[in-house]
């Protein structure tokens, strides 16, 4: 968002945006995004990956498992493109843990994977989080950040496809 598009009526800033000088560079700060300035950044950033490696091939990875009153069980989300997959979130509701479906979520998001002709398969995770399910999974720990949060680790994990 544009310093000039960030402020309201009479050029103030709106409530919740923090005004930031950089240069000559007015930087509106904020902790909530607005729906349309992310996709925009989304799709900009997406043209420039597609424009310098010609891959064009990025579909979302997405399953919402929902119970009979429309509320969310469990979902996996996360996208393939350039002969890769990615899990960005993967989640169960914690009374429907432990009965295999996010085991099942991640199984068939490899297997949709596969099918579209991904190699790997990467995701992160924190060490409060779930990296001994993902290890079980056959996923190997390919790096690690400190601190991510504080007291915690933030751990990549990748899965070989074509093994």
């Amino acid at each position: 968002m544009s310093a000039s598009a960030a402020r309201g009526p009479g050029g103030r800033w709106p409530p919740g945006l923090r005004r930031a000088t950089l240069g000559r560079v007015d930087i509106a700060m904020g902790s909530d995004e607005r729906p349309d300035d992310a996709a925009e950044l989304r799709s900009l950033l997406y043209a420039y990956n597609e424009e310098c490696t010609g891959y064009r091939d990025g579909q979302g990875l997405s399953c919402y498992l929902r119970d009979a009153d429309g509320t969310l069980m469990a979902g996996l989300d996360g996208f393939t493109w350039g002969g890769y997959g990615r899990i960005e979130f993967l989640w169960v509701r914690a009374d429907h843990r432990g009965r295999g479906l996010g085991r099942r979520l991640v199984e068939a998001a490899v297997e949709e994977a596969r099918r579209r002709g991904a190699s790997t398969l990467v995701l992160d995770t924190h060490t409060f989080q779930a990296p001994g399910f993902y290890a079980a999974l056959g996923f190997v720990e390919v790096g690690r950040t400190t601190g991510t949060p504080r007291g915690h680790d933030q751990v990549l994990l990748q899965l070989d496809l074509d093994g």
